[in-house]
């Protein structure tokens, strides 16, 4: 659904949008910031592996202190 509707609108922005530096930059620019919210959300789907891997060395400390 994420992914439809920001094609959805970057094809809107370049449908109307004047062929112009200004309006290829601000293209680029969206298609950057498009590009690292999916990725942030995929990522972040996954804490504990891939690249913004987060240590489970606090839970693993913790689970001895609550007796599970």
């Amino acid at each position: 659904m994420l992914i439809g509707w920001l094609t959805l609108i970057f094809a809107s922005i370049s449908l109307f949008a004047e062929s112009s530096a200004r309006a290829i930059v601000v293209l680029c620019i969206f298609s950057f910031s498009a590009t690292a919210a999916i990725f942030l959300i995929l990522e972040l789907g996954q804490p504990f592996t891939g690249m913004m891997m987060i240590s489970d060395h606090a839970l693993r400390n913790a689970l001895p202190a609550m007796n599970l």
